[in-house]
């Protein structure tokens, strides 16, 4: 081992379980070999540590659950590594994933960060899982190669860098979230250059099912991302936020709003079709790429799953917004007025003059 290994892979785990082991399996078999591996336990109560040991990783426990962001600043305080390469848990690299990411970087030299996508062939069974996973591998797959953002499914970030900018904020972020995108727009208005690596993939393995995709798409990414675009004023047209995405949104409300009339009314009826068909035309990439990848009838199938998405989308960003203006009208209101400010340091400034000049006339 070099003693500055090329990739210092940091892996934050609680109750990894058999992903965890899978995970640590695929980069024992991986055809690059300049890497150190590092775990974070995040208070785990079952055998993750041990595994961990197991597998030849240099172990960090912080005792307590204190959230993926804060093991992964902990995790990239004892690398070593020229760059930090962020893994989740329940993640399986390709046999050349760190090579392809590291090919990047000796290429671009200049660059800062990349991150990958997940592949085309999730594991998990179910319709929900296989969905979500080739939808994310799908949006991954279309973004911009020069990228406005970051993510830690599989992601490689300089680690000079990553140390100056203080690494991912613990204070926003105590539980799994948007700490990745949010260190993507810090490191992108510090000048840096972020590379969305498209051939760099690795395997998804958690089996999502609906109740944890609406936790995550709303509580954990929708609600704080809209925050955080809002708080930078960062609209950018890239990834999930590109136009279609947005009029799809508008597209299914109105079709929403017109299907209970359209029974009653022939004209609303074929407002009705026309929206039905607009969306379908706006996503007809996507669904063809389901089509392609699963079948006709699991592309069909997941059509009315998608269009929940639209929906949910647009109630996280009712939510985020909310949250934005009731936080801008605590932080404005909280504060005196400038001129009862202004006022009441002067009457300070007039109360230090006259209690000095009391002072005197003790001493005198």
């Amino acid at each position: 081992m070099n003693e500055e290994p090329f990739f210092s892979v940091v892996i934050p785990v609680y109750n990894g379980g058999l992903y965890f082991q899978q995970c640590l399996h695929s980069l024992k078999q991986s055809t690059f070999n300049d890497w150190e591996l590092i775990v974070v336990d995040d208070g785990s109560t079952d055998r993750s540590n041990v595994v961990a040991r197991e597998h030849g990783a240099r172990l960090f426990c912080t005792g307590k659950r204190l959230g993926p962001a804060a093991a992964r600043n902990a995790g990239a305080k004892i690398a070593k590594g020229r760059y930090l390469f962020f893994i989740d848990a329940d993640c399986a690299v390709h046999l050349d994933t760190l090579a392809k990411a590291a090919n990047v970087f000796r290429t671009d030299p200049s660059l800062e960060a990349l991150f990958g996508s997940y592949d085309d062939a999730p594991v998990a069974p179910n319709s929900v899982a296989q969905y979500k996973n080739l939808f994310h591998h799908y949006v991954h797959q279309q973004g911009r190669v020069e990228a406005s953002t970051f993510w830690t499914g599989c992601g490689a970030i300089r680690r000079q860098i990553f140390m100056k900018l203080g690494g991912f904020d613990t204070h926003l972020y105590e539980r799994p979230s948007i700490e990745d995108i949010e260190l993507g727009y810090r490191l992108k208005q510090a000048g840096g250059r972020i590379q969305l690596a498209k051939e760099v993939q690795v395997k998804h393995l958690k089996a999502w099912t609906l109740p944890s995709l609406l936790k995550s798409d709303i509580f954990d990414r929708g609600i704080p991302w809209t925050r955080l675009i809002l708080r930078d004023k960062a609209f950018i047209s890239d990834l999930n936020l590109q136009i279609y995405n947005r009029v799809s949104i508008i597209a299914v409300y109105l079709l929403l709003l017109s299907l209970p009339v359209s029974f009653y009314n022939s004209w609303i009826l074929l407002l009705t079709a026309g929206l039905a068909g607009l969306l379908l035309w706006l996503n007809f990439d996507l669904y063809h790429f389901f089509a392609r990848k699963r079948g006709i009838i699991f592309a069909l199938s997941i059509i009315p799953l998608h269009w929940l998405y639209y929906i949910y989308n647009a109630i996280a960003f009712g939510c985020g917004l909310m949250l934005h203006w009731h936080a801008r009208y605590k932080a404005e209101f909280s504060q005196p007025p400038r001129p009862l400010i202004e006022a009441g340091r002067l009457d300070a400034r007039r109360r230090d003059a006259e209690g000095e000049v009391r002072r005197k006339r003790i001493r005198l």
